[in-house]
């Protein structure tokens, strides 16, 4: 497999872990339906990951990126009852994944070199497995002292 030298990846996490890891195929964009589809995967790891929390609630925390805000995305959110924690526009506070998540991940990157763009997601998703509790736990609450 070639690789692209660029995957695209997005995580979902909680104060306990990562609910959902996933890859765009090569040339794949994010539009609203695909963000909708990703919405369903990350609905069905909560179910799986996290019983009961789907009833008690979902709150989520995203920019305002085009395929976050439209319509069908906003149709989706409301059809499940999910709230958004609004990340302001132009704030200069970087959203969670921005600061707890992607530095260390960059840390972990830096140097290495991978055969295949499958060596490196499988790098990523065994990194992202092997964080400790409390790291998650930590990212929620400078969160909540930012805010």
């Amino acid at each position: 497999m070639r690789s692209a030298k660029k995957i695209m990846g997005t995580v979902f996490w909680d104060s306990r872990g990562v609910l959902l890891f996933e890859t765009l195929q090569p040339g794949e964009t994010i539009n609203a339906s695909r963000y909708c589809q990703t919405l369903d995967k990350l609905r069905e790891a909560i179910r799986r990951k996290r019983p009961g929390q789907l009833t008690n609630g979902v709150i989520l925390q995203h920019d305002n990126a085009t395929p976050h805000t439209a319509r069908v995305t906003q149709g989706w959110l409301e059809k499940y009852g999910w709230e958004i924690l609004p990340h302001p526009p132009h704030s200069p506070d970087l959203a969670p994944s921005d600061y707890h998540l992607l530095g260390p991940l960059k840390r972990e990157l830096a140097g290495k070199r991978f055969d295949d763009d499958e060596e490196l997601v499988d790098h990523v998703r065994k990194w992202l497995q092997n964080l400790d509790g409390s790291f998650f736990r930590e990212g929620i609450y400078s969160m909540v002292r930012l805010w």
